[in-house]
């Protein structure tokens, strides 16, 4: 009698294991729509999440805490961030696309400048000039305000062009040329610049050279009502203590986040994904393949720097998931992000009032995902 008791003990015992190991693994960001089954899964894998994975989720977790109602705006900075891109936020004042930058500056080893961008700006306001020192007898280079790791480009769309286009070199070669010397720029180096698509008066469009360089292009948008009271809140504790952003409870060091940029270009990206990405960027080219509605649209296709956009910011979604493989569900996230500000429409699609983001939606629906 005791031997069947014990038996029958091990025989559930056994099933109970077999279950545990047959639990279904829940993403990053599908624990942070279930709360309530967040910790016990966090708990339960805490001794086996990677160091730099951790570390980024502390930082996910202080920016969400300081930036309220703004997840993907934070997500995307992550992936900005992971991808070694820039970003360009675009979306009413007062949503705090300015905090996020300050919020991100604060929870990293790093120094951090903003630019208020104005029309009587000039390129050397930005890059830096050689200075004549007459104690030396010769020029000496004085750095500009770029030579930093973190640069918010605050309303670049009211500085002209030639301001705007001192940029470029930049974002794309990490580099700065004053006459006939070039001097690098910070490895860590990111750019994250906002624009508001309310006033056009006294703005400069950014034109399309300057638009591939970034990345991604977000839009934000009005939080809800119960967001905007913990927001009240929020500003009335750090008026009462005198300060605006807290600190984290710690910093991301520079050596952390480019191990965690090795780990993101190291994941599993199968060729059917691979080639999805390059179909949805083809796409945009011919699409009269796909729809006789993006044919009327379209004027003007994406450029190859799209296709490593989606490619570098989907492994970055899959990382921050605590994935090893990219799905396709990470390429059609940031898909809208990657291509919006790199389609240009047709004149007449622009008096109908189509815009790009229905053009990406039409892609996504046209183009078969694997």
């Amino acid at each position: 009698m005791i031997g069947q008791i014990a038996s029958t003990c091990l025989c559930v015992a056994g099933q109970a294991f077999g279950n545990f190991v047959a639990m279904p693994r829940f993403s990053i960001r599908q624990l942070n729509n279930t709360p309530d089954r967040k910790d016990a899964v966090d708990a339960a894998t805490a001794s086996v999440t990677p160091p730099a994975l951790a570390a980024l989720n502390g930082l996910r977790t202080y920016l969400n805490d300081q930036i309220l109602g703004q997840e993907s705006l934070v997500e995307r900075l992550l992936v900005a961030l992971l991808a070694d891109g820039h970003l360009l936020v675009e979306g009413p004042p007062g949503l705090a696309k300015t905090r996020a930058i300050k919020a991100l500056a604060h929870g990293l080893e790093g120094d951090f400048q903003r630019l208020q961008f104005t029309p009587d700006m000039l390129p050397a306001d930005l890059t830096g000039s050689d200075i004549y020192r007459p104690e030396e007898g010769g020029f000496h280079f004085q750095r500009g305000p770029l030579f930093h790791n973190l640069i918010l480009a605050d309303e670049i769309n009211r500085a002209p062009a030639k301001v705007q286009s001192a940029l470029l070199e930049a974002m794309a070669e990490r580099q700065i040329s004053v006459g006939a010397a070039t001097y690098p720029l910070p490895r860590l180096f990111l750019v994250m610049a906002t624009q508001n698509p309310i006033e056009h008066e006294g703005t400069y469009p950014l034109p399309e050279a300057q638009l591939d360089r970034f990345m991604l292009h977000t839009r934000v948008d009005y939080p809800d009502r119960a967001t905007t009271l913990r927001i009240m809140e929020l500003a009335r504790r750090e008026a009462r203590e005198a300060r605006e952003l807290p600190p984290p409870p710690s910093r991301l060091s520079q050596e952390t986040i480019l191990a965690a940029r090795r780990e993101v270009l190291e994941l599993a990206l199968a060729d059917s994904v691979a080639e999805y990405i390059a179909a949805l960027v083809e796409a945009t080219r011919s699409p009269e393949k796909y729809s006789a509605g993006l044919a009327e649209w379209l004027r003007w296709g994406a450029s190859p720097r799209a296709a490593i956009a989606i490619e570098r910011g989907a492994r970055a979604l899959a990382w921050l998931d605590g994935r090893d493989y990219v799905s396709p569900d990470d390429v059609q996230a940031i898909a809208p992000d990657a291509l919006r500000h790199r389609l240009l429409l047709d004149y007449t699609a622009q008096a109908r009032g189509v815009t790009a983001q229905q053009c990406v939606a039409e892609l996504l629906q046209q183009v078969p995902a694997p």
